[in-house]
């Protein structure tokens, strides 16, 4: 059986963002690195891709909680994309609000994110 592909996006609890910005921030995050993938992992993103661009949302505590997800994610190889929001609504310019990973191997991803709960 082959692996599941799918990419994981982990969200900071603590900066209380409404509905749509925690929306447009996942959705910038989930872009950010679908386009990494096309351009340096060309089979696993067509993978994803025609497998229904599967994509899971958890929430972390904090932006450390987040940094060091990122720096896991970075040591296994995988593609991570760290958001940073412009500041024009709900927080301070430069505010990391989320950290995209993938896509990946389920069998890659969940012993570096399996422990979070979904959002």
């Amino acid at each position: 059986m082959v692996d599941e592909i799918k990419m994981v996006i982990a969200v900071r609890k603590d900066l209380d963002l409404g509905k749509g910005k925690i929306a447009a921030q996942v959705a910038h995050a989930a872009v950010s690195c679908a386009l990494k993938a096309e351009k340096s992992e060309k089979k696993l993103f067509r993978k994803w891709l025609e497998g229904g661009q599967k994509k899971i949302v958890v929430k972390l505590q904090n932006q450390q909680e987040l940094l060091e997800l990122k720096a896991k994610a970075d040591s296994a190889g995988l593609i991570t994309e760290a958001i940073y929001d412009a500041g024009h609504t709900q927080v301070d310019p430069g505010t990391l609000t989320c950290v995209g990973i993938g896509p990946a191997e389920s069998a890659v991803l969940d012993p570096i994110t399996g422990t979070f709960k979904l959002l």
